[in-house]
């Protein structure tokens, strides 16, 4: 450590410090591993740092925010924070100094850990005091509504030293001036996550992966051979006409999200919710093993949804169950739409023929019914199956024989 830390903070090396955040930034280097070089750069200027945060607002339906955190001797780690539902009061977030920044609306919030501080305020720093921390700065770094989702307004980060006397004042004026280029830097992984994020919460996340990859053109399409998962709820209609808008919407969440994680666990893509029913596919070169996966899925939907049945009969609310078609065929992944507004999905007969199929299960009174182009790809997997007999189906040329999961 230098003799002088003081004498070191000029220029030159504050320079040098952005100069090294923007090209490990532009190099496509984590937060964490930007935050954790800065802070190591930091400590060779002498600013004996024991601890170093920083933490924004994130746009995702899980995730409320995030932090990077580095330690010294440990090294950075990654922090998210789940998203509660309804009003939850956070005691260890509205007792922290950056709960104390934002409400302040300041720029930085600062306590010297020695005989001046008093202790109570904020429990973290207590703790560091206990550690043998000096000093703690906490500083907000706003960012423009033009550039920023949601309603995040910036990053707040805080520094932690044990060096005796705290952070000089030259220090603290070195850690202003990088800030700027630390939250452009961390904003271009945000923006960059929230956009990734957004696409595939609302595309599916291998449909967001082809447009991100640069199939974001109207007509540009894929042909593949896929299994065609076509599903709705029974007796939803009835159901929506009898309750608020508020239990519905309940509803429709809970089923979905029992569908949709066992689609996903089996390798399966949700494409798009239409109303109360779901569009999937299974694409795989091997179509045995896209036939299975969707078998599986459809096993796995049915557990999910005897157990979500219970909890919602225990709370009185109403239960239903699904209507599932299972297909096999080919298709044409890929944009259709207007010029401007696209939909990435899966076009062709083999999806009109699952919806049809799937119209059958109420007057068949079968939860499941898989085609006869599904049967014949199953491979071991028919043993599963067993035959309904042959139907015809509107809009279908010819009759074919249908085939439902074998109950026993």
């Amino acid at each position: 450590m230098l003799d002088d830390p003081a004498a070191t903070l000029h220029l030159p090396i504050t320079v040098e410090m952005r100069e090294w955040i923007v090209d490990r930034a532009l190099a496509g280097a984590t937060e964490i591993d930007i935050l954790a070089g800065l802070c190591e750069r930091l400590e060779a200027a002498g600013f004996g740092l024991v601890r170093a945060s920083v933490a924004n607002d994130l746009l995702d339906p899980t995730y409320d925010g995030r932090g990077v955190r580095w330690n010294r001797g440990k090294g950075g780690i990654e922090e998210v924070f789940a998203r509660t539902e309804g009003f939850v009061v956070n005691e260890s977030w509205t007792r922290s100094p950056f709960f104390a920044l934002a409400e302040s609306g300041r720029p930085r919030l600062r306590r010297r850990l020695n005989t001046t501080y008093r202790r109570g305020e904020f429990p973290l720093l207590d703790g560091f005091e206990d550690q043998g921390a000096t000093d703690y700065i906490a500083f907000a770094t706003p960012i423009g509504e033009s550039v920023r989702f949601g309603e995040g307004q910036g990053i707040v980060s805080s520094w932690l030293t044990d060096a005796p006397g705290g952070f000089s004042d030259a220090q603290i004026e070195a850690l202003a001036e990088l800030l700027p280029t630390l939250a452009l830097a961390f904003m271009l992984h945000t923006t960059h996550r929230t956009a990734r994020t957004a696409i595939a919460t609302y595309l599916g996340r291998d449909a967001a992966l082809r447009v991100l990859a640069g199939n974001i053109v109207r007509g540009r399409a894929t042909p593949i051979t896929a299994v065609v998962w076509y599903s709705d709820l029974v007796g939803f209609t009835r159901i929506a006409d009898s309750v608020n808008p508020d239990v519905m919407l309940a509803l429709l969440n809970d089923y979905a999200e029992a569908q949709v994680e066992a689609i996903e666990k089996h390798g399966g893509h949700v494409l798009k919710f239409i109303g109360d029913g779901i569009l999937a596919i299974f694409p795989d070169d091997d179509t045995t093993k896209a036939c299975a996966r969707a078998l599986d899925a459809a096993g796995e939907q049915h557990r999910r949804i005897a157990k979500l049945n219970s909890r919602r009969t225990a709370a009185a609310l109403p239960v239903t169950g699904t209507h599932l078609a299972l297909h096999l065929g080919e298709l044409l992944y890929g944009n259709v739409g207007s010029p401007r507004r696209l939909d990435f999905t899966v076009l062709g007969p083999a999806v009109n023929e699952a919806a049809r199929i799937e119209a059958l299960c109420g007057s068949l009174e079968q939860p499941v019914i898989v085609s006869s182009a599904f049967a014949d790809a199953a491979g071991p997997a028919r043993q599963r199956l067993v035959s309904l007999g042959r139907y015809a189906m509107k809009g279908v040329a010819r009759a074919q024989e249908l085939f439902t999961l074998d109950p026993g």
